[in-house]
């Protein structure tokens, strides 16, 4: 399939500048009552699950795309339970929600990366996508301790933010922007 490499660099910088705007909004609400911690932590996964849908039909479509397929249907799946998890358990039953969820879009992530890998700049995604899925390991172990506060949580979502400008940086600046043939 002829995927436009320059689709997929605006979509990762768009991907950046969200994660970005996450960061901050959780930072400048750090103070704020726990029903916006919740909040934010519903937001998160439930954007994921907007983005995977966008770039999966920018790409062929979800039935062409299994990892994004499996992603957005993880991250919906994921909104619902966090809030009920958070209203049930509070931060723990949160992050503990946040933490599998990590996982397993960092498993679906690093598999889109791999498919897509001739495209360049995706062994960012792959890197992120790894890294996801040991955060997410972190975070459930964390959630039965020492729950981390949403505040505590939004290096991780930096850290996706900051893979996604690279990729974005690097189809950006690679000599030849023309459509490439995915497998």
């Amino acid at each position: 399939m002829d995927f436009p490499v320059n689709t997929l660099r605006n979509f990762y910088y768009l991907r950046a500048i969200v994660a970005f705007a996450w960061v901050a909004i959780v930072f400048a609400a750090a103070k704020a009552p726990p029903l916006v911690a919740g909040t934010l932590l519903v937001i998160y996964p439930a954007w994921d699950a907007i983005a995977n849908v966008i770039d999966a039909r920018r790409s062929g479509g979800l039935a062409a795309n299994p990892g994004q397929r499996f992603n957005a249907l993880t991250s919906i799946i994921t909104a619902v339970a966090m809030a009920v998890a958070f209203t049930l358990r509070g931060n723990e039953g949160g992050v503990l929600v946040f933490g599998v969820w990590a996982l397993l879009a960092g498993l679906f992530q690093l598999a889109v990366g791999i498919r897509r890998r001739k495209l360049g700049g995706q062994a960012f995604m792959m890197i992120s996508g790894a890294q996801s899925a040991l955060a997410g390991v972190h975070f459930v172990f964390k959630a039965f301790d020492n729950a981390p506060s949403v505040a505590q949580i939004a290096p991780y979502a930096a850290f996706g933010g900051f893979y996604f400008l690279l990729s974005a940086l690097w189809l950006t600046f690679r000599k030849s922007p023309r459509p490439v043939t995915v497998a």
